[in-house]
């Protein structure tokens, strides 16, 4: 599919539209804001990127996902919290 398509050429169906925001986060609440926004329900997509704009970690937020699935990527959050002071949170909503 194309950028700007708001339909599948294959099957037709609409294209649900994403809208990005960016948050700069200090490494202390980093775990809490990520709780927070999976709580939230309309996200699709957690990006975590350091002060150079690297990507550190990327978390799909989809429909379904539970405590067991998302155990292991706190885990990250705190080892990427141990090392960054700043992070950048780019945050993916289906509207």
């Amino acid at each position: 599919m194309e950028e700007g398509d708001k339909f599948c050429s294959t099957c037709g169906t609409q294209v649900a539209k994403i809208r990005r925001e960016e948050f700069s986060v200090s490494a202390d609440n980093l775990i809490e804001k990520v709780k927070d926004l999976l709580h939230e329900g309309n996200v699709t997509r957690i990006i975590i990127k350091d002060d150079k704009e690297k990507t550190l970690l990327e978390i799909p937020a989809t429909i379904g996902f539970v405590g067991v699935i998302v155990a292991p990527w706190l885990a990250a959050l705190g080892v990427i919290a141990a090392l960054a002071t700043n992070c950048t949170m780019i945050v993916e909503r289906r509207e």
